[in-house]
């Protein structure tokens, strides 16, 4: 049925060595995925969009060598209750190293401060990947910044242009959001650690998927014009953030942030920062490389904020 071409109840019954009964119950379940099936008399079934599953066999073949090189283990499921949550409950148990999970659909897919993160089965991408720094904590410092630069760049690999990086997590297209990055971490403070960080990329999101999502949001269907590849644009992803991961250690934040900056979409614009119930005003100046936001308040004063305490709106969009 991926394809999108119509079906016979008869021919699918045929095909995969089934009764019709069995097929009807099979295609009823496309409702509980939330995939939409047309039913047309004397033509049969039909998806009404093509649909691409993730293949690691596809993904794989896709990777550059030092991508490859760095990938240890790569899991696929058809529904987890979230990449991240495997991966750290992996990082926990097992301590592993260059393991990439995604997952056709999450059922408790986690965005920044517990927001729920909306996914649909096989319409976006839910990628994470688990590194382990054996140098600590600090090794790791300001990394969130250095993926997006990495996600950036691999959208654009894909034909997605104009796609901004807002401070600290999110990826933004013409003021609405296409995705978000959650990193998170475990591990001694004063020894090796494990970092798990999740990439969630809405890719083909109906607006019946997207009713769920409290903020203005894009797909990169719409930015691209044309259906996005899930699994070009998984294997562009691994291809910039593996090899990004295993020289963090040596390069910092230092070697991204130039980078960051040219693909910030908020630096020298007014915003309102959210700490809390506050809400503070200001003009967002710089990202400096502690990773810190440098925020001018009307009042003039100069402030720092860190990551992982602020959330941050664009004063003239709204959204977060």
């Amino acid at each position: 049925m991926a394809e999108g071409r119509f079906r016979s109840g008869a021919e699918l019954a045929e095909t995969l060595g089934i009764s019709r009964t069995a097929v009807w119950k099979h295609l009823e379940a496309f409702d509980e995925l939330g995939l939409e099936l047309l039913r047309v008399r004397g033509r049969g079934y039909r998806l009404a969009e093509p649909l691409e599953l993730l293949d690691e066999e596809t993904l794989l073949a896709a990777l550059s060598v030092p991508a490859r090189a760095c990938l240890a283990a790569l899991e696929l499921h058809d529904e987890l209750d979230s990449t991240n949550t495997r991966l750290m409950q992996t990082a926990r148990e097992t301590g592993g190293h260059g393991i990439v999970c995604l997952a056709e659909r999450q059922s408790a897919g986690r965005g920044r401060s517990g927001r729920n993160w909306v996914s649909p089965f096989a319409a976006n991408l839910y990628l994470s990947v688990l590194w382990r720094f054996e140098e600590g904590h600090g090794a790791a410092a300001g990394i969130s910044l250095a993926v997006g630069v990495a996600v950036a760049r691999a959208v654009r690999r894909c034909g997605l242009e104009g796609v901004g990086l807002k401070w600290p997590n999110d990826l933004l297209w013409q003021e609405r959001k296409l995705g978000g990055i959650l990193v998170e971490a475990t591990g001694e403070s004063h020894g090796p650690c494990s970092v798990v960080i999740g990439v969630g990329l809405n890719v083909h999101m109906s607006a019946a998927a997207g009713s769920g999502i409290d903020q203005p949001w894009v797909d990169c269907r719409e930015v691209a014009g044309r259906r996005v590849s899930r699994n070009q644009l998984a294997a562009a992803l691994l291809d910039e953030l593996l090899p990004l991961l295993r020289d963090y250690p040596a390069t910092g934040l230092a070697r991204h942030l130039p980078a960051w900056r040219e693909h910030s979409c908020m630096l020298g614009r007014p915003v309102v920062l959210r700490l809390g119930d506050a809400r503070i005003h200001g003009v967002a100046e710089e990202v400096g490389g502690d990773g810190l936001l440098y925020l001018r308040l009307e009042n003039g004063e100069r402030r720092t904020f860190a990551s992982g305490e602020v959330h941050l709106r664009l004063a003239q969009a709204g959204g977060a």
